[in-house]
């Protein structure tokens, strides 16, 4: 009898085995969903349990997991059992497990499933599977393909789901109380805060300035210097949604000899001088991205693009010079009004002449102001007729008949100036002039020290005088006459002190600060080398015009607007590296940033980085082998007497360096082709790559020279010419260098 009971559970054990998995794991399913929607309902006074609780939860799953596992091996036991007719029993009520049974690969995965029943002649009845049992198990797919889903696998998506859904609350609450805990914090903490944020990455840190208390002027405009290797318009125009992107409202255009001038003024336009309809189609696409226009042209300082030529020479405040006019004379007036209205009229009035079609509709820009330089002025008040006169009252004359002349023919305009000249007028001196009637002061300070240029009086001054301003940052062409690279932190620096400068000084004027304008200069004056071109200052652009149009430097990668004209094979976030998305460095080029992902003008920027590099290197090289090392000195070269060996040994290098620098110079021809003109790409290799190849191959033939010699003179070697005709050795040293010479030669 006990035997018998004893086969009937061992026959029945696989059924009663997966009813009780299933029991458990319905128990557990249910416990675990229970818990977790307890989970998801608790605040943020419980954020370290929500923690905990979801890895109790993770445990838990990977225990039904382990069930689920066990249970499918089970049950496809069965199932081939029940499949194969041959199945046996053997001594002891044991049965013949296959081979395949104790598999566990992957390819050997298919679903099982429970069979109505089977006969068993002893026994003479069903067994049958409770329907409990059937409902929580998945029925296998009428298909022979080989590798689908476990038996449990709803129920363990279901789990899995259900995980990931207590993580996601989890997180959310997470963020919830980080929110709350900003919210509980003053002003003072989270300004604290922000600040540490900025010195992980690199980030100038100004007092007052952050998104507390953000203030970005109301105009943001970007400098255009087309007076050094001008951009060709097409280049501008992809610019132009960049610039909205970022921020900028209008345009500060400097045309200097880019103007397409017509008439008498015709010569002063540059040879490769940007032709009438591709500038006005220019201006119109400007104003479509809702950018509004302000021409800048010099009228007293800076004069040089059209004092220097023939015919124009006589205007010159002294002959010597095209710096400046002489505002005594009436040709000089005469120029500067032609010149105002040539450029004016081109702006207020592009449709008529831009279609062939002489009826077709004017579309005017947005052209508000106009800015007439007269900054720098070096020769003032020097000519005859000048000299009757201060230069304080000389300048403040020309000024105000110049504006005077714009007001009346173009009441809707207003005009600018640079400020510079301005600063050591005294008050009485400016309000004498009433130049506070007739033109707004651009305010331009490119150092970081704002106040140790425009000290508190003289803003004092200012507002007495006039009853609003503009500011002028820098974002290139400010820290040096030749460089390559702008460095990026310093002009952030700036940019973010005027931020502070604008919000600390703006309530000195009636009317406040108009708005900003970030210079980017292309050269220092008119007969300067190239610095910066305007491709290889786009990371500074980007960074410092992003900031200035926010009031702060955004330290959440997701708000910062400069990423959204960056395009990165990478998202930058500090909160999941553990590591800024931007990092700064004084006295650097660039961040990392700049150098992985892609932008307008980015490949410029990438390749001056490469040839900055290469440049250092030769220069290194070239200044070891000269100065440092003791066989290709100037000495050696004066008494040709070096080694060969060490010469040949000193000169290895140079050759290959000579065929890097030229590749170098072939691709940036390659590179800025689309960009610039046959004429900028050529003085920029001319400028920074055709020196040092000169030296590289200067140093060959100095080397070749000392090595035809083959025999040497015996020591001492006779005293250096030079230094005798210079008088750095005395007199009687002559006759004996002369001995020494003949006896040496025989």
């Amino acid at each position: 009898m006990h035997s018998n009971l004893i086969l009937i559970f061992w026959r029945r054990k696989f059924s009663i085995l997966l009813l009780s998995t299933s029991l458990i794991i319905i128990t557990l399913w249910f416990w675990t969903f229970i818990d977790t929607q307890t989970n998801s309902r608790i605040g943020g006074a419980h954020l370290w349990s929500d923690f905990s609780n979801a890895e109790s939860t993770s445990k838990e799953t990977h225990m039904l997991q382990k069930l689920i596992s066990q249970a499918n091996r089970v049950l496809r036991y069965q199932q081939q059992l029940n499949d194969n007719s041959g199945a046996r029993i053997i001594a002891g009520g044991i049965p013949a497990v296959p081979a395949a049974a104790h598999r566990n690969s992957p390819n050997d995965l298919r679903i099982v499933r429970f069979v109505k029943g089977t006969r068993n002649p002893s026994e003479g009845k069903i067994k049958e599977v409770s329907s409990n049992t059937l409902s929580l198990v998945a029925r296998r797919k009428k298909s022979p393909v080989v590798g689908e889903s476990y038996l449990f696998e709803e129920e363990r998506l279901k789990i899995l789901e259900n995980q990931q859904r207590v993580r996601n609350a989890v997180m959310e609450d997470l963020n919830q109380n980080n929110m709350d805990y900003e919210r509980t914090l003053t002003s003072a903490e989270r300004q604290t805060q922000y600040e540490h944020e900025l010195q992980r990455m690199g980030v100038p840190v100004i007092a007052s300035i952050g998104p507390e208390n953000a203030h970005p002027p109301n105009e943001r405009l970007v400098h255009l210097d087309l007076k050094g290797a001008p951009p060709k318009l097409n280049f501008l125009k992809h610019l132009l949604p960049v610039l909205k992107t970022l921020g900028a409202t209008g345009l500060l255009i400097e045309y200097e000899d880019m103007f397409p001038y017509t008439g008498v003024l015709q010569g002063i336009s540059a040879n490769n001088a940007y032709k009438p309809d591709e500038l006005r189609n220019f201006l119109e696409t400007a104003s479509m991205h809702g950018l509004t226009i302000m021409p800048l042209v010099q009228t007293f300082g800076h004069m040089e693009y059209a004092l220097k030529l023939q015919g124009f020479e006589q205007m010159r405040e002294i002959p010597e010079s095209p710096q400046s006019i002489c505002p005594s004379q009436k040709d000089s007036i005469a120029f500067i009004e032609n010149m105002l209205t040539q450029v004016i009229e081109f702006h207020v009035r592009m449709g008529a002449n831009n279609s062939n079609d002489a009826a077709a509709p004017e579309l005017p820009i947005k052209f508000t102001h106009i800015h007439i330089g007269c900054d720098e002025v070096y020769r003032m008040a020097e000519c005859d007729k000048c000299r009757q006169h201060s230069r304080h009252e000389l300048f403040l004359t020309h000024v105000t008949t110049i504006a005077n002349f714009v007001r009346t023919r173009w009441p809707h305009l207003r005009v600018v100036i640079w400020d510079d000249m301005l600063r050591d007028m005294t008050l009485t001196e400016m309000q004498h002039s009433h130049i506070g009637n007739y033109v707004e002061p651009m305010i331009w300070v490119y150092a970081n020290d704002i106040y140790h240029f425009i000290q508190p009086q003289l803003w004092d001054m200012y507002s007495k005088v006039f009853t609003s301003a503009w500011a002028a940052s820098a974002f290139k062409g400010a820290f040096g006459e030749s460089l390559m690279i702008p460095p990026l932190q310093q002009h952030l620096e700036n940019n973010m002190r005027w931020l502070a400068v604008i919000a600390k000084e703006g309530g000195r004027f009636s009317k406040g600060f108009n708005g900003l304008a970030l210079t980017g200069w292309q050269r220092y004056d008119h007969f300067a080398t190239l610095c910066e071109l305007l491709p290889i200052s786009m990371p500074s652009l980007i960074t410092s015009l992003s900031t200035v149009s926010r009031g702060y430097f955004s330290t959440n990668p997701k708000e910062n607007d400069l990423l959204r004209v960056l395009e990165c094979v990478f998202h930058p976030d500090s909160r999941r590296s553990g590591h800024p998305w931007i990092e700064l460095h004084p006295n650097s080029h660039h961040s990392q940033l700049f150098s992985t992902c892609t932008y307008l003008g980015s490949h410029v920027y990438k390749f001056a980085l490469r040839l900055f590099e290469k440049l250092v290197e030769v220069q290194n090289y070239l200044s070891h082998v000269k100065d440092k090392s003791a066989w290709l000195s100037d000495y050696n070269l004066r008494h040709n007497f070096s080694s060969p060996i060490r010469v040949r040994s000193l000169t290895t290098n140079t050759p290959p360096l000579i065929n890097e620098l030229t590749g170098m110079a072939k691709e940036a021809h390659q590179i800025m082709i689309d960009i610039f003109d046959e004429h900028t790409i050529a003085e920029f290799i001319e400028q920074n790559i055709y020196p040092l190849i000169v030296s590289l191959r200067k140093q060959l033939e100095q080397a070749q020279t000392l090595l035809q010699r083959h025999t040497w003179p015996q020591r001492p070697l006779p005293f250096s010419r030079e230094l005798i005709d210079l008088s750095l050795l005395p007199d009687y040293t002559l006759h004996k260098n002369e001995h020494h010479s003949e006896h040496t030669n025989t």
